[in-house]
């Protein structure tokens, strides 16, 4: 399989992901608006979800990969067994302890996040909702190692598809354990618990089909003794700092969103799902693909293609997105207003949502670089000049915080996230080059001077667009004089036109906005053949 075909596997499948999760947020926001109690949620889901990338998807993955596929490289398939058994027994007894701790320890853990939580804006139900998801860590930590296993032999369907049961069982608790609870919010908290567990039952049933599965029965001090195990854990050490070092920069983020305007957290939530679509469609897709190449192109001492590889993936970034940033940047409050604002989602909370939305749009490159540069560092097992990288982006981060939140409010914080990654991405890439790691092929300035005319024809069709539709305020005669269907106004006489007529417009200036993109790009000479192999 292709990289390419491989990462549209991947992108095809998060694509249903992100559809499925933006379905889950139109509803929570239909349902719960913008309030104390829906930042109570997303303050309390996103503390299992930063130990979550801390431990399971971040740290663990970048150190346990590389040498995972170096080992099934040299060793026989019955020693890579016993790595994974013991692997697995050390995760699981460590993530069970932090799970515990972390239920009993709640309210401070809730303290530390949200220092401006009031005892009647949402705290107690934040510190309930956070006892109830701390348990998602732990599974999602074995998930991460599923994925991890089957990215290595080349399965990426199964972990790219089982985010979509997170959304799922979130939509099943909207529609039908909502009226369970006094607190209606509690519902969204049992239905992350429930995702979390079938996510792992698909991961572990994958593995079991390939004969990986891994088993318990080995002594837990035997597991510890593995000297591959300490040899991750030793990875995981700067690992930890490293991801730890973004963790936190999220975690003070959320923490000032809480001192700003009620609904604050909420809005950068919804934002950040939006700017999520390119990020995982394009940035997590290439680069979970490129990891098990690249550590496989070290470990041959390959630099040719390690650096050819870096190349593709570059190049995929800058071609697909480049327009991401225009789409979401001129197209912020149409996607805002199309896809959430319903019933409890006020006018306010579109505006509020859109200039997060725009301030992402900023650093989305850098964001997506990321993503793919640093792989680059994972498969020689060097995480260090990543840490030392990620301390000078945390303490970079939080100096835009000062500049631009006193201006911006909460689309300030959105806006140094997305500058910091792109400091981050630029001193990745001198990383790479000063040490010799990374030889580009690709003749940058002619290929950005081809790539213009087609973003420039894009930018012209978003910013036309605009001056014929009031997203806000969608009247079905104004889009009837604009694309001359009558079917529009057909659509005026029924009562859920507010949504038909921002969905259908939506969709058709999306359709053209990739018709008139694509059809640039193949003009001037971009053909998929030269982004299906390496060159």
């Amino acid at each position: 399989m292709s990289l390419l075909r491989s990462a549209a596997t991947i992108s095809g499948l998060t694509l249903l992901s992100r559809i499925t999760g933006l379905i889950r947020d139109i509803l929570i926001a239909r349902t719960f608006g913008a309030s104390p109690f829906t930042d109570a949620f997303w303050v309390a889901f996103r503390i299992p979800n930063l130990l979550r990338r801390l431990f399971a998807e971040g740290a663990f993955s970048q150190a346990f990969v590389p040498i995972l596929g170096e080992q099934k490289a040299k060793q026989t398939p019955e020693h890579v067994k016993t790595l994974l058994d013991h692997v697995a027994m050390v995760l699981f007894f460590t993530l069970f302890i932090v799970t515990l701790l972390g239920i009993i320890g709640a309210p401070i853990v809730v303290w530390i996040t949200a220092t401006g939580m009031k005892e009647n804006a949402g705290l107690q139900e934040t510190i309930w909702m956070t006892r109830v998801m701390f348990p998602y860590i732990l599974c999602m930590s074995l998930v991460a190692f599923a994925s991890g296993v089957l990215n290595t032999w080349k399965k990426f369907a199964i972990p790219a598809f089982t985010p979509v049961l997170l959304n799922l069982s979130m939509i099943f608790a909207c529609f039908f354990l909502v009226g369970l609870f006094a607190q209606p919010i509690y519902a969204l908290a049992v239905g992350v618990m429930i995702g979390g567990i079938a996510q792992l039952i698909v991961q572990w049933i994958a593995l079991a089909k390939i004969g990986l599965l891994p088993s318990f029965r080995h002594n837990l001090k035997e597991a510890w003794a593995d000297p591959h195990v300490k040899r991750i854990i030793k990875l995981m050490g700067p690992a930890i700092l490293g991801v730890s070092v973004a963790q936190i920069s999220i975690l003070i983020n959320t923490n000032i969103a809480t001192w700003l305007p009620s609904g604050s957290v909420t809005w950068l939530s919804f934002a950040d799902r939006l700017m999520e679509f390119p990020t995982a469609l394009l940035g997590i897709a290439i680069g979970t693909v490129l990891l098990p190449s690249l550590t496989a192109a070290n470990t041959k001492g390959d630099i040719e293609n390690y650096s050819q590889l870096l190349d593709w993936g570059l190049r995929l970034v800058f071609l697909l997105g480049l327009p991401c940033v225009l789409g979401l940047a001129l197209l912020s409050e149409g996607l805002v207003a199309s896809l959430f604002h319903y019933g409890a989602f006020s006018h306010q909370d579109v505006l509020m949502t859109k200039t997060a939305v725009f301030a992402y749009a900023i650093g989305l490159i850098g964001i997506l670089s990321v993503k793919i540069l640093a792989p680059g560092f994972y498969a020689k097992q060097d995480i260090r000049t990543p840490v030392k990288i990620a301390i000078m982006v945390l303490i970079s981060t939080q100096v835009f915080n000062l500049i631009f939140v006193p201006f911006f409010a909460h689309a300030g914080l959105a806006l140094s996230v997305g500058l910091g990654a792109s400091m981050n991405a630029l001193c990745l890439y001198i990383g790479l080059r000063r040490r010799g790691a990374y030889l580009s092929r690709t003749s940058w300035l002619p290929f950005f001077i081809r790539l213009f005319p087609a973003l420039l024809l894009l930018g012209l069709w978003l910013y036309y667009a605009q001056q014929f539709i009031d997203w806000q305020m969608l009247d079905p005669h104004s889009i009837n004089h604009w694309l001359g269907l009558k079917i529009a106004q057909w659509l005026g006489h029924l009562s859920w036109i507010p949504s038909a007529s921002r969905i259908m417009a939506l969709i058709i200036v999306l359709l053209g906005s990739m018709l008139i993109y694509f059809a640039s790009l193949f003009i001037i000479g971009f053909r998929i053949r030269d982004f299906t192999r390496v060159r």
